[in-house]
């Protein structure tokens, strides 16, 4: 009898002599193969269980990939064609896109608005087809007289060099998301910017407003607009207006300093141009602005910071703070295979730019609390407990991010999202 058979219970002493004959065989090669295959049928199992789980979003209609503005008349008309971001022959047309997504926001969208645009004028200027010498003058000069040094030796409005040569581009637009909204929010950003418009502030096409038929979520309205921008950067702002937008200054500067260039996989003669700059709040854990909170909503604030350190998520310490500025080939790379539309979305873009090395600088932004958030708290915090460990298994495992890969290479039938 081995010490294997020893062992068993009496009512199964009979089994002794298989037991003795298989652990005699049992060598170290037998064992390690033996965990080798129980380890592969685990993945295997796994893969299959996230194909049924992860979530792919719909195809985009028609009547998405058109927006609508207005003049002084009011809404124009015609829905008019949107750029694809994604089709890398697409060259900016203005230095700075905003996307802003927008789900049932008419009672708090005019604020921000307002705050953005007269930030985007004095910033970048009135007039879009000014020459990049002058932009980059007027741009000096506001930063001077804000007592603040130009960006890595330049303006904040265009001339900073390129990394392929292309032609440089100056001005900003807004584009609005509206997620399927079921109040007045695209007729009252209209009836906006006709006022604006009469005021001399914007012209036809500096805002667009793009309504998606079925409501996406926070994550699939961003992503929508960052895949139909124009800028050779791109930020991503809350319609509450809770950060303050005049800190995209100096999201803008943190990113130029850590901006890289690299060859484009697909054709190493053109380089691309990296980073992301995200705005935090995380210094303000022991303001009165956190600590007055209700305390369960600290509670899962602390467990959901927690949940991120386990799963690998350490290097950010506010991963979902509604300011988060791209540049133009980064918001291509990240937003080209973006599964997550709710709330997490931030922290597959974050995975992604992990992934593919892009520089990730987090940065201190002013931010308040704004009454009316659409997030149900329990509900959404357990959705998004489960959505991080599906998204993160998924990257584990290659569910996610093999379309990405191929398109990177630039292999045929390398199909988007």
């Amino acid at each position: 009898m081995t010490v294997m058979s020893t062992y068993l219970p009496p009512s199964l002493e009979f089994l002794a002599p298989a037991v003795d004959g298989v652990y005699e065989h049992l060598t170290p090669t037998v064992v390690l193969a033996s965990l080798a295959a129980v380890v592969v049928v685990d993945v295997g199992l796994l893969y299959l269980l996230l194909l049924l789980v992860t979530h792919t979003p719909r195809a985009e209609t028609a009547s998405e990939k058109t927006y609508i503005t207005a003049d002084s008349n009011g809404p124009v008309a015609t829905p008019l064609p949107l750029p694809d971001t994604l089709d890398a022959g697409v060259e900016p047309e203005v230095y700075m896109s905003v996307i802003v997504p927008a789900y049932n926001e008419a009672l708090r969208i005019e604020g921000m608005l307002d705050e953005a645009v007269d930030f985007l004028r004095e910033e970048y200027g009135d007039n879009q087809n000014q020459t990049v010498a002058a932009a980059g003058k007027e741009g000096v000069k506001r930063r001077k007289e804000n007592g603040a040094a130009p960006a890595n030796g330049h303006a904040n409005g265009g001339v900073n060099g390129s990394a392929n040569g292309e032609r440089e581009v100056t001005g900003w637009e807004i584009l609005i998301v509206d997620d399927g909204s079921k109040d007045t929010t695209t007729d009252f950003v209209l009836a906006w910017m006709k006022r604006r418009v009469e005021m001399g502030h914007m012209k036809a096409g500096d805002l667009r407003v793009v309504h998606l038929e079925k409501n996406r979520g926070k994550g699939g309205a961003v992503t929508h607009g960052m895949r139909h921008m124009r800028g050779k950067y791109a930020v991503f702002a809350d319609a509450d207006g809770a950060t303050k937008f005049s800190d995209l200054r100096t999201l803008l500067a943190r990113l130029k300093s850590i901006e890289s260039t690299k060859p484009a996989p697909a054709d190493p003669s053109k380089r691309e141009i990296h980073g992301i700059a995200v705005g935090s709040r995380a210094h303000m854990v022991n303001s009165s602005a956190v600590v007055e909170r209700q305390w369960y909503r600290n509670l899962l604030m602390y467990a959901f910071h927690t949940f991120l350190h386990v799963i690998g998520i350490q290097k950010i310490k506010d991963t979902q703070c509604g300011f988060k500025l791209f540049t133009r080939d980064t918001a291509r790379l990240v937003f080209w295979e973006c599964h997550c539309e709710g709330w997490i979305f931030d922290i597959e873009c974050l995975l992604i730019a992990e992934e593919e090395k892009v520089g990730v600088e987090e940065v201190s932004v002013t931010w308040h609390e704004v009454e009316g958030t659409k997030m149900s708290l329990i509900r959404d915090s357990l959705t998004m407990a489960w959505d991080l460990v599906v998204v993160r298994s998924a990257y584990i495992v290659g569910v996610y991010g093999g379309k990405r890969k191929a398109w990177r290479k630039g292999k045929a039938g390398a199909k988007r999202l």
